[in-house]
């Protein structure tokens, strides 16, 4: 997921009630993070067949409402963070908290999904998007007790698969043909280059 640079300032902070209705008259899509509002921007074409692939794949093994594309999280900590994964498996309790809300965004207070995926786009250690992906988004999905999160690097051509174990996340990495293994969803059996060339 790309994003473009934080617009927010110190005094410009928001709480996550004041981010989900904030209204700024256009279709641009945002995250929250530590209370400041960061703009989304539009994803590459790979992508999108990547996040509709996997969606397909995922309709084989569960239940088409827990897959969810465009459905915030909301991670713990001190100023209030909102993420928007490219794609989610709820579990069945997850869904049934989230069912009948006007905003699809899973508080803190809701059980957390099975799965989040994330696309990442090309960055290195240091850079924003490496960052982003690599090191803060693994420690809040750990903090948040999410038990599997999937980063997808085209650019790298890596599937990394982290379990939470305990407090924290152990990695593993996929690439080229070998099969993505999921404690969660072992029936999918994908290779890490089916996923990343969208099958």
């Amino acid at each position: 997921m790309t994003l473009a640079t934080n617009r927010s300032t110190a005094a410009q902070r928001m709480t996550l009630d004041e981010y989900l209705n904030f209204e700024d008259g256009t279709e641009t899509r945002h995250e929250l993070v530590d209370g400041g509002f960061v703009e989304i921007c539009a994803e590459s074409t790979l992508n999108i067949a990547i996040g509709s692939f996997l969606f397909a794949m995922f309709l084989q093994v569960v239940p088409h409402y827990l897959i969810h594309k465009g459905t915030e999280i909301e991670t713990p900590g001190g100023l209030a963070t909102s993420r928007y994964p490219d794609l989610l498996v709820l579990t069945e309790a997850c869904a049934a908290a989230l069912k009948g809300k006007s905003c699809s965004i899973i508080t803190v207070e809701m059980p957390a999904p099975a799965l989040v995926i994330e696309m990442v786009s090309p960055g290195e250690p240091g850079e924003l998007n490496y960052d982003r992906d690599y090191v803060q988004k693994p420690v809040e999905y750990a903090a948040r007790g999410i038990p599997e999160y999937w980063i997808l690097d085209p650019h790298r051509q890596v599937v990394a698969v982290l379990k939470l174990e305990g407090k924290a996340d152990k990695k593993q990495e996929f690439q080229g043909e070998q099969v993505v293994v999921s404690t969660s969803f072992p029936a999918l059996k994908l290779s890490a280059t089916a996923i990343l060339s969208a099958g």
